[in-house]
């Protein structure tokens, strides 16, 4: 891509129909470009809206009439003069927008080069630029504040203290060998190890945080398993609160895996009912259940989480048991369902929920254990959390140099080699912000926004 030059024209908002549409440009022609293409009872300032019919670029008609705003660089999204066209949201209208300013020299945005360019420019670190695509994609309330918290740089902070130590430890360590003739003193070796260990705390704490911030950002799964006519359809039917699943008194109802989609404390939860675990009748009648029995043991095996559903009524709970112990390890929730059909719950070896899927009793607290399951991932207070597998690799990237460091230090290696290692980590935490990053990967990063962005 070239930015210096080109002035680039994209439509912002989402595709269809609606109230509003807008059309933004960003570059130095921004302003030239879309001028002639309004008549303007005010020029164009800074920081101001102008109200603007828009022409036909071919009869010079009135089009439509728009609100424009112009932001002059540097106090741009882009760090770049942008202008925004915030007409009617027709795409007809906002596409003949986009043409006439293509006619005049810009060129159509590649997806996600507004925000791109504002990452190129320094406004951005790629933590940030990162986050205003979880913001957008973002499905649940809790997802767009985490986001908009690592947008307005929650993570950078806490990156920022980590690094300065770092290179604080760099450059006394440098000092040291290039001084060594002038009799300069050698940092201690557990003055050194101290302040590894400084720099390693708050990393390994970014790096636990994965756990719960990718659950905040990508959901988990939740598959329901248990014998037939336990109820699972009945409490998959509750925790989405519509009946989506059919639920009869026939045994083996359930054959293919039903999935749909909902928040659990504002993470997105996907939600899985299976067929009933048992022996299938043996023979091509019992070939559909036989599959489905095995698609419910897929589920099971790749969920995030799995919740055994046991009939309260049932006197033979050994099944159950077995499949139990099978998920030791896992994260799991035994579920004692039909409490409304008995008169004093049963009473189990292992901890359990008791709730009845008919009347609700018992599910607001099933829900409660379900978001307790990854609460002890979840960190406190507003702290930064890492969210994605590229953050993730950068952190532990980080970790390894660091640790490399600590060994060469414990083996009384010279200090150049424990330097080599200690610049390794500080790329990695630049490789995390995006100081030093190819640009593969973020051309990679960026290919994923959508193209107004």
């Amino acid at each position: 891509m070239t930015f210096e030059q080109d002035t680039i024209v994209a439509i912002s908002t989402p595709p269809g129909r609606g109230g509003i549409g807008i059309v933004r440009l960003s570059g130095p022609r921004a302003k030239e470009i879309a001028e002639p293409l309004l008549r303007l009872r005010h020029a164009l300032a800074a920081g101001q809206a102008r109200f603007a019919e828009v022409l036909d670029p071919d009869t010079g008609l009135v089009l439509d009439e728009a609100v424009v705003t112009y932001f002059q660089g540097p106090r741009s999204y882009t760090s770049e003069d942008v202008v925004e066209i915030a007409a009617h949201g027709s795409p007809v209208l906002l596409g003949a927008i986009v043409q006439a300013c293509l006619d005049r020299g810009a060129r159509l945005a590649e997806p996600g080069e507004f925000t791109q360019r504002a990452f190129l420019a320094g406004r951005l670190d790629l933590t940030q630029a990162e986050a205003v695509h979880d913001l957008i994609e973002s499905s649940t309330l809790h997802q767009a504040r985490v986001a908009a918290r690592q947008l307005g740089g929650s993570l950078s902070r806490v990156l920022s203290p980590i690094k300065e130590s770092l290179i604080q430890l760099i450059a006394a360590l440098e000092a040291g060998i290039d001084f060594a003739e002038d009799d300069l003193d050698l940092m201690p070796q557990p003055e050194i190890a101290a302040r590894i260990a400084g720099v390693e705390a708050p990393l390994r704490a970014l790096a636990d945080s994965y756990r719960y911030g990718r659950i905040v950002r990508e959901g988990f799964t939740l598959a329901i398993v248990g014998k037939p006519n336990a109820g699972k359809s009945s409490l998959f039917n509750r925790l989405l609160q519509r009946d989506r699943a059919i639920v009869t008194a026939q045994p083996g109802t359930t054959r293919d895996p039903i999935q749909e989609r909902l928040s659990l404390g504002g993470i997105p939860v996907e939600l899985i009912d299976t067929a009933g675990l048992r022996e299938a009748p043996a023979g091509p009648e019992g070939e559909a259940e036989r599959q489905g029995i095995a698609r419910s043991g897929a589920a099971m095996a790749e969920a995030d989480v799995v919740l055994l559903v046991v009939d309260a009524t049932d006197p033979d709970h050994g099944e159950a048991f077995e499949t139990w112990s099978k998920l030791e390890g896992r994260a799991a929730l035994l579920v004692v369902n039909k409490a409304d059909l008995i008169a004093a719950p049963p009473a189990f070896p292992v901890p359990h929920r008791i709730v009845s899927a008919k009347t609700g009793a018992g599910v607001e607290e099933l829900k409660e254990a379900l978001l307790q399951t990854f609460a002890h991932a979840a960190p406190t207070g507003d702290s930064a959390l890492i969210t994605n597998l590229r953050q993730h690799g950068a952190i532990a990237a980080a970790l390894a140099a660091l640790s490399a460091a600590a060994r060469a230090l414990r083996e009384t290696m010279p200090h150049e080699m424990l330097l080599l290692d200690l610049y390794q980590t500080l790329e990695s935490l630049d490789s995390l912000t995006g100081a030093t990053t190819a640009d593969d990967i973020l051309r990679l990063i960026f290919s994923t926004f959508c193209i107004g962005k």
